[in-house]
C-alpha cells in the first residue's frame, strides 16, 4: 500500500519530518538574539585535499584530507534604532583590538519554531556595507555585516 502524503502537491509520506524552510531567521550574539534578518550567506565550510602521487599507480592521484576552510558570514538586515552591529564593527578601529563573539544562526519555520541551529565559532566583523539609498524606490535600506570566524557547527 502506498504510503499517504500530507497534501496532494508534497512528494515525501506524511509521517516524515518537513524539509527547513526558508521562512525566517534570526541571529543570536552571546545567546541574546539581536535581529531577524533579510538574507544570510556563507554557512558553508570546504575541506581542503593534499594530492599524493604514488610511485606505480597511475590510475588515479590520492587525496589525503586535509585542513577546514571557513567562508565569511554575511548578514544583511534592514536599518533599525539599535546600533549594536554598528558599535561591534567599530571596535578595535583604531587600536586594532576586536571582541570576538559567539553567533547562532537559527532558521525557524512558520510556526516559529527552531528548525536548525548554526553556532558560529569567534567571530567578528571584518567588513560593513551601508544602504544603497535611493529617492526614487521605496524599499527598505539595508545594511551588510561581514564576519570571519573560526568554524561551524550544529547544535542546540
Amino acid at each position: 500500500m502506498a504510503p499517504t502524503l500530507s497534501q496532494p502537491y508534497v512528494t515525501k509520506p506524511a509521517d516524515e519530518p518537513s524539509p527547513g524552510i526558508q521562512y525566517k531567521f534570526w541571529v543570536e550574539v552571546d545567546d541574546t538574539v539581536v535581529a531577524e534578518f533579510k538574507e544570510c550567506s556563507g554557512i558553508r565550510m570546504e575541506r581542503e585535499t593534499e594530492p599524493v602521487k604514488e610511485g606505480g599507480q597511475n590510475e588515479y592521484v590520492h587525496l589525503l584530507p586535509g585542513r577546514n576552510k571557513y567562508f565569511p558570514i554575511v548578514l544583511k538586515y534592514g536599518i533599525t534604532d539599535s546600533t549594536a552591529l554598528w558599535d561591534w564593527y567599530r571596535e578595535g578601529l583604531y587600536d586594532g583590538k576586536v571582541t570576538r563573539k559567539s553567533i547562532s544562526i537559527l532558521l525557524r519555520n512558520v510556526e516559529g519554531d527552531v528548525v536548525r541551529r548554526w553556532n558560529v565559532a569567534n567571530a567578528y566583523p571584518t567588513k560593513w556595507d551601508g544602504p544603497q539609498l535611493n529617492t526614487e524606490s521605496s524599499q527598505v535600506a539595508i545594511e551588510t555585516l561581514e564576519l570571519a570566524h573560526h568554524g561551524l557547527s550544529l547544535g542546540g
